[in-house]
C-alpha cells in the first residue's frame, strides 16, 4: 500500500509537470488528456486506499517517506498518514477535482491559456493532497501554503484584468495574516512538544494543557488555548472565517471551474480539516472551542445576508460557501468535529454541482452573469435547470438530500452543547436556515423561471452547454442527493471517526443526538416536522412570492430599508475598514518611518552627516598639506619634542 499512498499526490504532480512545462509540445488535447489522466489515477487510488482503510479495516499508515533535515535533534519529515479521515478527504478532493477537470475542456475551450489552466488545477489538487496524508506539523504548512500558492495563480488567471489582480493580491495577503497565525502555532507546538510529529504532539498535549504563559502584563493564558487559538487564525483564513473572510467573494474573478474547486473540494477546506484533525488538542481548551463557535456562528449567519442582495450569479453562490463554512465551523466549535467533516463533504457535491451549473449558464449568456438579466432559462437549459434544483434542495437541507442530513446534524448537536453563548448560536444556525433558502432560491428563480429578460441576440443562440459541461453536472447531482443517506450512519453515529477524532465524554453532543436517531427515514420524518424545515420552506416561499409574483416588493423594500439595503451591499463595510485601517494605515506609518527615518536619520544625519563630517575635517587637514619643506621641517621637529616630552616624563 506505500506505492499506492505516494502515487496518490505524485499522479496529479505529474500531470501539472507535463502541462506546465511541455504544454506547446504537447498541445490543447495532450493538455487535458495528461492532467485528467493524473487526476484520475490519483482517484482511483484514493478508492483502493478507503477499500482498505474502512472496507476491509486494514491498518492505519503513518510513516515517514524521507527525513529532509535534523536540527538540534528537531526532525523535519515528509510522511503520510492515512486513516479514515484521509481516505475521505482524499476521495472527495480527488473526485471533485476529476469533475472540475472534466467540465474545464468545455469551459475552457477559446481561452489561450488552456494549457496553464490545466496545470495549475492539477498542482492545486496535488497541493491539497499534500494537505490532507500529512502526519507532521511541517507538511501540512507545505500543503497549507502550496494550496495559498496556486489559488492566488488561478485567481488572477485572467492577469489582464485589474479586478483580477486586485482579487488575487487580496485573497494573498489576508491570507498571510491568518498564516502569520498559524506558523506562530506551529512554533508553539514544537516549543512545548519538542516536535513536529502529531503522534509526538497529541501525546504530550495533556502536559501542555496544565501549562501557562504569560502573554500580557500579569495573566496567565492557558498554553494550549494559546496554540489552538493561534492555529485556528490560520483557519479562519484559509476557510474564510469572520473577520478573515473578505477575499473569498473576490476569488470569483477567477474562471468557474476554479471558483468551484476553491470553494467545493480544496482551499477553503482545509481550515475545517485542519482543527478536525487537531480535536486532541481543541478538546483540552474549551475557551478556544467557544472562540472557534462565535466565529463560526457569526460567519454562518451574517455572511449569508449579504447573499440576499448580491446580483452576480457566482457571488450568491460565493457567499453560499461562506454561510456554510460559518455551519462546519460551528459544528467544531461544540465538539461535533464528525458533523462539521461530514457536511464538509456533502457540500463539496453540492457546491461543486452550484458552481458548475453557474458556469453553464455563463458559458449560455455568453458570460452574462448579471440575474437580472436572465430569466425563463428553464426551456432552454433543462438539464442545468434540473441539476441547480437538485444542488439548490440539497443547499437548503430539504429532508432526503444529503445537504439535510449534514446540516440539520449541525443544528442538533449545537442545540445540546453546553459551552457559552451556545443558546444565542442555536438561534444564529436556525435564522441562517431561512437566510439560505431565501438567496439559494432567489437565484434559482430570477434565473430559470419568470420573464426573460436577456437581449434578443442571446436569446436566438440559448441551447444547452456540451456534454463535457452537463455530464460532471449530472453525477454531481447524483452524489448531492445520494452520499448523505449511504454515510450519515457510519460517519455520525458509528464508529467510523473512532481513534481519528477524539472528544472529551463531556463534550460529546453527537452522542446525545443519536440517542434519538433511528435510521434515515426516521430523521427525514422528524425533520419535516423540525424547525429547520418550516424555515426552509417559509425561505423558499418568501423567494417566490417577492420575486415571481410580487417583484416590486424587492424595489419597494430596497427603498424602505434604504440603510440595511446599503449596508449589506456595502458588506458591512468590512473592505473600506480594511482599506482605511489597514492599507492606508500601514502605508501611512510606512511613509512616516520613511521620513523620519530613512530621509531624516539614515539619509540626513549617517550618510550624508558623516560625508559632511569627512568633508569638513578634509577641508581643515588640507591647511596642512601646504607642499613648503620648511612646514615639514617643523611638524617633524615639532613631533620629535613631543615623543621626547612623552618618553622622558616620569610616570609617562
Amino acid at each position: 500500500m506505500e506505492f499506492i499512498y505516494l502515487a496518490i499526490p505524485l499522479a496529479s504532480l505529474f500531470g501539472a509537470i507535463m502541462a506546465g512545462f511541455f504544454g506547446k509540445v504537447i498541445g490543447r488535447s495532450g493538455a487535458h488528456t495528461v492532467t485528467i489522466a493524473g487526476v484520475a489515477t490519483s482517484f482511483i487510488l484514493s478508492l483502493m486506499a478507503y477499500n482498505y482503510i474502512v472496507l476491509e479495516a486494514g491498518e492505519v499508515y503513518n510513516q515517514t517517506v524521507y527525513t529532509w533535515m535534523v536540527s538540534d535533534g528537531l526532525r523535519f519529515e515528509i510522511g503520510f498518514l492515512v486513516d479514515q479521515l484521509t481516505v475521505m478527504m482524499m476521495c472527495v478532493v480527488t473526485g471533485v477535482s476529476l469533475m472540475v477537470h472534466l467540465y474545464t475542456i468545455g469551459y475552457m475551450r477559446d481561452d489561450p491559456g488552456y494549457q496553464r489552466f490545466f496545470s495549475y488545477i492539477s498542482l492545486f489538487t496535488f497541493s491539497m493532497l499534500m494537505l490532507v496524508m500529512s502526519n507532521n506539523f511541517l507538511q501540512l504548512f507545505f500543503g497549507w501554503e502550496a494550496v495559498g500558492l496556486v489559488s492566488y495563480l488561478l485567481i488572477g488567471f485572467w492577469y489582464k484584468r485589474e479586478t483580477a489582480i486586485y482579487a488575487n493580491l487580496k485573497a494573498f495577503l489576508v491570507n498571510r495574516v491568518g498564516d502569520f497565525g498559524f506558523i506562530l502555532g506551529i512554533a508553539a507546538v514544537v516549543m512545548y512538544a519538542g516536535s513536529l510529529d502529531y503522534k509526538d504532539v497529541f501525546e504530550a498535549a495533556p502536559q501542555i494543557a496544565n501549562q501557562t504563559i504569560n502573554l500580557v502584563g500579569d495573566a496567565q493564558w492557558s498554553v494550549m488555548t494559546v496554540i489552538c487559538i493561534l492555529l485556528f487564525i490560520g483557519a479562519m483564513g484559509k476557510s474564510a472565517q469572520f473577520p478573515l473572510h473578505v477575499w473569498l467573494p473576490d476569488s470569483m474573478e477567477g474562471p468557474t471551474p476554479i471558483s468551484a474547486l476553491i470553494h467545493a473540494a480544496t482551499m477553503v477546506t482545509a481550515g475545517i480539516f485542519m482543527v478536525a484533525r487537531m480535536s486532541p488538542l481543541f478538546e483540552l481548551s474549551e475557551t478556544a472551542l467557544t472562540f472557534v463557535m462565535a466565529a463560526g456562528a457569526i460567519t454562518a449567519l451574517f455572511m449569508g445576508l449579504i447573499g440576499i442582495v448580491q446580483n452576480d450569479i457566482k457571488r450568491v453562490v460565493a457567499y453560499s460557501t461562506l454561510s456554510q463554512l460559518g455551519y462546519m465551523t460551528v459544528a467544531l466549535g461544540v465538539s461535533a468535529y464528525s458533523a462539521g467533516v461530514f457536511h464538509l463533504m456533502t457540500h463539496a457535491f453540492f457546491k461543486a454541482l452550484l458552481f458548475l451549473a453557474a458556469g453553464s449558464v455563463i458559458i449560455a449568456m455568453h458570460h452574462e452573469q448579471d440575474m437580472r438579466k436572465m430569466g425563463g432559462l428553464r426551456k432552454y437549459m433543462p438539464i442545468t435547470w434540473i441539476t441547480s434544483l437538485i444542488g439548490s434542495l440539497a443547499l437548503i437541507g430539504f429532508p432526503g438530500f444529503s445537504g439535510f442530513f449534514s446540516k440539520d446534524s449541525i443544528i442538533l448537536a449545537v442545540g445540546e452543547s453546553s459551552l457559552p453563548g451556545s443558546d444565542i448560536v442555536y438561534l444564529m444556525v436556525l435564522a441562517g436556515v431561512f437566510v439560505t433558502a431565501f438567496y439559494s432560491f432567489r437565484m434559482y428563480f430570477l434565473v430559470f423561471h419568470g420573464e426573460e429578460r436577456m437581449d434578443q441576440h442571446t436569446k436566438e443562440h440559448l441551447h444547452e452547454t456540451p456534454w463535457v459541461v452537463t455530464v460532471p453536472l449530472v453525477v454531481l447531482a447524483f452524489f448531492s442527493v445520494v452520499i448523505g443517506w449511504m454515510t450519515i450512519e457510519p460517519m455520525l453515529f458509528g464508529e467510523y471517526f473512532k481513534d481519528v477524532i477524539f472528544v472529551k465524554e463531556s463534550h460529546d453532543v453527537l452522542s446525545s443526538v443519536g440517542e434519538h436517531y433511528h435510521g434515515q427515514w426516521a430523521m427525514i420524518q422528524h425533520g419535516v416536522a423540525s424547525w429547520p424545515f418550516a424555515l426552509a420552506m417559509a425561505g423558499v416561499g418568501a423567494a417566490w412570492y417577492i420575486y415571481m409574483k410580487k417583484p416590486q416588493i424587492a424595489e419597494t423594500a430596497s427603498q424602505k430599508f434604504s440603510f440595511i439595503y446599503k449596508m449589506l451591499d456595502k458588506k458591512y463595510w468590512m473592505d473600506e475598514l480594511y482599506v482605511k485601517v489597514f492599507s492606508d494605515g500601514s502605508r501611512a506609518l510606512g511613509k512616516g518611518f520613511w521620513k523620519g527615518g530613512d530621509v531624516t536619520i539614515i539619509d540626513g544625519f549617517i550618510i550624508n552627516g558623516s560625508a559632511k563630517l569627512v568633508g569638513w575635517f578634509a577641508g581643515v587637514v588640507r591647511h596642512v598639506q601646504t607642499g613648503m619643506l620648511y612646514h615639514y621641517a617643523f611638524a617633524m621637529i615639532i613631533g620629535l619634542v613631543g615623543l621626547l616630552y612623552w618618553f622622558a616624563t616620569p610616570g609617562a
